[in-house]
């Protein structure tokens, strides 16, 4: 999937900025035909989450209606149109002029209609858009508490996840053009051959064409011409690679020919690297890696989950400073925009589905794992070009005690792997020795809250109980281990000496704590906080504020103690 770009062939128009929007209590607005106009509007922001822009939006999961109307440019007559939603939550369904252009479930990931017909001078676009929490979606909500699968639903909104459940727009939309004759996608991978790097190139058209590829960066330029093929391979001889301290990109130019003449053009940057699992090891170019990061959230007040480019370079600025070199997108994945900067500044990313708190009862399990499908494909098929991504996450935290899980997992994993066969594939676990997907992963990604969760205020024997654990689960799996998840709650400002929970200190002395376990365990390829930054949740009583205090910075990006500690840790290593 091609991001939308302009050139010379293609034309590009962000559709963001004051929408009008009505929220709909009763469920009427189908009924009551406000997709060919709202009754009674209001000025919204797009793209942002809906729920702290209005009082009685907050715990509001809709659904809501929104409109704007756009006129055609002129520019983009007598080409295919397009219209891209980069992020709807959750389910949305869309209408231009009146006629409906169809519907998507699922958010985080884009969706594209081709409304060159509908499409006229001037348009009414209205999308109804629903986050209602529901057991058969994914992520689900409102699950029946069953002591032996699930959580007790303490949360409100009953999310079954611990981060707040936002709706709306949330990220940028997108009226953009193609020619009729046009390059669809292109697909790269690269492999390395001695001090070479070789780019592969899979370009999918409209029509059989000829295809000229140029490739330039460091001094190079390299053409070639391809007919009654859309594959081939560039030699890039002393190849510059791609790697965090250095991520070297080059410019891959593809264009469509037609006798000679280009008729449609793409532009991507290519970094050229490999990534691999060798028995206990994560090679990156062959050599072994150590991740050293966070998980994160995009969330921040009045946007909550809505793009926010400012946001994104403070978040990147602070895991520089901190010293990390990666992260996991949790628990869904984040905008292009993210991944494009990951790409540029040299971070490695594994990037996950939306399929948190997956459970494996009967009641709505082939919807679930035909969403959780639906996600993967969207995914691999957005983020595949990214020489950043390193891994393909699919799920967090699964119930996975049903016997189910497995061959659910299993069937994801191969589908994973069908789709792209250059990156690892997990999925992330708390349950660790009884997870049986981990059999199925190229790597084991344990959550792991001793201290905690579990033996509160005890670090000393929390960190015996990690070491136990770490070496268990190596010893069954035999694959690199990487703690996804570990860390402690820290009301920003609250100290104690000695440490105790909720204290800076205590937050500060668990990290360093798990740090110094995981650095003696050979096999351990990563270590990510949770969290780079506080995040909201839905109310619950272990939620104070709403608030998950896990950041090691506050959620307006401020350092506690942990920050500090975690910068001369990771500076020095």
């Amino acid at each position: 999937m091609l991001y939308p770009q302009s050139n010379t062939y293609r034309q590009v128009k962000d559709l963001s900025g004051f929408w009008d929007f009505q929220f709909d209590p009763q469920n009427q607005g189908v009924q009551k035909g406000w997709h060919k106009a709202l009754p009674q509007s209001r000025p919204i922001a797009v793209p942002a989450s809906w729920n702290d822009q209005l009082e009685e939006g907050k715990n509001n999961l809709g659904p809501a209606w929104y409109q704007t109307r756009f006129d055609l440019p002129s520019g983009f007559k007598g080409q295919k149109v397009f219209l891209r939603f980069d992020s709807v939550n959750y389910l949305a369904d869309v209408w231009l002029n009146g006629v409906k252009l169809g519907s998507h479930e699922g958010g985080h990931l884009p969706f594209v209609f081709e409304i060159t017909s509908p499409v006229l001078n001037s348009n009414l676009l209205v999308v109804r858009v629903e986050g209602q929490l529901a057991p058969d979606r994914v992520p689900p909500g409102n699950v029946t508490f069953d002591p032996k699968d699930a959580f007790a639903n303490s949360f409100y909104p009953s999310a079954s996840f611990d981060f707040f459940p936002y709706c709306g727009i949330q990220r940028p939309v997108l009226l953009y053009t193609t020619p009729e004759s046009a390059i669809q996608d292109i697909t790269i991978t690269s492999s390395i051959k001695g001090s070479k790097g070789l780019v592969h190139v899979n370009i999918k058209t409209t029509h059989p064409s000829t295809l000229r590829l140029t490739l330039t960066g460091f001094g190079k330029k390299i053409v070639k011409e391809i007919s009654n093929s859309n594959s081939t391979t560039l030699e890039v001889p002393q190849a510059h690679l791609w790697q965090p301290g250095a991520p070297n990109l080059y410019d891959l130019k593809v264009e469509l020919l037609d006798y000679s003449f280009p008729i449609d053009q793409a532009d991507l940057p290519v970094g050229i690297r490999t990534i691999a699992v060798k028995k206990d090891k994560l090679l990156l170019n062959g050599k072994p890696i150590k991740l050293k990061g966070f998980g994160r959230h995009e969330d921040f007040a009045v946007i909550g989950r809505g793009y926010m480019p400012a946001l994104i370079i403070k978040d990147y600025d602070l895991m520089r400073w901190v010293g990390a070199d990666s992260f996991r997108t949790t628990h869904y994945p984040y905008s292009d925009q993210m991944m494009d900067l990951a790409d540029k500044l040299g971070f490695l990313v594994i990037a996950e589905t939306p399929a948190v708190g997956l459970f494996f009862k009967p009641e709505g399990l082939a919807k679930r794992l035909k969403l959780c499908r639906q996600y993967t494909e969207e995914l691999i098929a957005r983020d595949k070009n990214h020489p950043s991504v390193i891994a393909w996450s699919l799920a967090n935290e699964p119930h996975s005690h049903r016997p189910a899980a497995r061959g659910s997992f299993k069937n994801l994993i191969q589908l994973a792997k069908k789709l792209d066969k250059t990156r690892p594939v997990t999925i992330v676990s708390y349950i660790g020795l009884k997870e049986e997907a981990f059999r199925d992963c190229d790597l084991v990604c344990v959550n792991r809250y001793y201290g905690w969760y579990s033996e509160p205020g005890r670090l000393p024997e929390a960190f015996q109980k990690l070491s136990l654990d770490l070496d268990a689960i190596h010893k069954k799996y035999k694959k690199p281990v990487l703690v996804t998840e570990f860390g402690a709650d820290a009301i920003p400002g609250t100290h104690a000496n000695p440490p105790e929970m909720y204290s800076e200190e205590y937050q500060a002395e668990m990290l360093e704590g798990y740090l110094k376990v995981m650095s003696t365990k050979p096999y351990v390829a990563g270590a990510h906080v949770w969290n780079l930054c506080d995040f909201k949740t839905a109310q619950a009583a272990h939620r104070p504020a709403g608030m998950n205090y896990k950041g090691v910075f506050t959620r307006d990006r401020q350092p506690k103690l942990a920050a500090h500690l975690l910068r001369k840790l990771w500076k020095k290593a």
